[in-house]
């Protein structure tokens, strides 16, 4: 089990104004911050990001809708990190959401989720290595 996990924030919190309310809410939930980064995702780099989804049908969706606008890409650390991360933002359909996730307060519906979080420890680091090099790392 690591103790470091992968979120971004997804276009849509971050055009609604909620990436500092919900940096805070994982700050406060005792993740520290080890690499941060503001950036905006090509169509090229979103298909890649997510091309472990190619065959699906929302794809192409879900491609268009991440490189739609910026988000904020972080590698987070805390004792089980990847578990207890995924209790703090909460099922990726809002609706279904438990009280004080993430995604009920901030996210408006599946495909607008405003977060992701890695699913495992393994896409963890994957994840992670996508977006930053060693040298972004501390």
């Amino acid at each position: 089990m690591s103790n470091r996990t992968f979120t971004m924030i997804k276009p849509d919190a971050t055009s609604k104004g909620y990436t500092g309310a919900i940096l805070d809410e994982i700050i406060q939930a005792g993740y520290s911050i080890k690499a941060l980064k503001w950036t905006k995702l090509s169509k090229e780099l979103a298909s890649e990001f997510y091309s472990v989804h190619k065959e699906r049908g929302f794809f192409g969706e879900l491609v268009d809708y991440m490189s739609s606008g910026p988000i904020i890409a972080a590698i987070l650390e805390k004792e089980n990190a990847v578990t207890d991360f995924r209790k703090l933002i909460g099922a990726t359909n809002p609706a279904n959401a438990e009280e004080g996730t993430i995604r009920k307060k901030y996210a408006a519906s599946v495909a607008e989720n405003a977060i992701h979080g890695s699913d495992s420890d393994e896409n963890a680091i994957i994840e992670g290595d996508f977006f930053f090099s060693k040298l972004e790392r501390f």
